[in-house]
Parts: structure tokens; C-alpha cells; sequence
């Protein structure tokens, strides 16, 4: 096998690669786990202002 060769497999594994994350990021099974994460950072806020009072 040449290095061109070697160079197209290289590529199309990392396309597949590539392809599974999106859908692994963008299935409907993660969504619940995936909006948990992005209001973790208004949580912490809530914890800090209870303290305060």
C-alpha cells in the first residue's frame, strides 16, 4: 500500500468517526442528559444567592 492510499482509508475512518459523534450528539436519547448540562451553570447561581440571604 502506497502512502496515498493509506491516506484515503485514514480519511474515511475518520469521517466515520466523525459521523457517529454527530449522531451520538444529536440523538434524541441525550437530549434530557444534554439541557441538564447546559443549566448547570444557572444552578450554581441559585446555590450562591441562597447563601447570600
Amino acid at each position: 500500500m502506497d502512502q496515498g492510499t493509506v491516506g484515503s482509508i485514514f480519511t474515511v475512518i475518520v469521517f466515520v468517526i466523525f459521523m457517529g459523534i454527530v449522531w451520538w450528539a444529536f440523538s434524541g436519547r441525550n437530549k434530557k442528559k444534554f439541557d441538564e448540562a447546559a443549566n448547570l451553570p444557572f444552578a450554581d447561581e441559585d446555590q450562591e444567592e441562597s447563601k447570600k440571604e
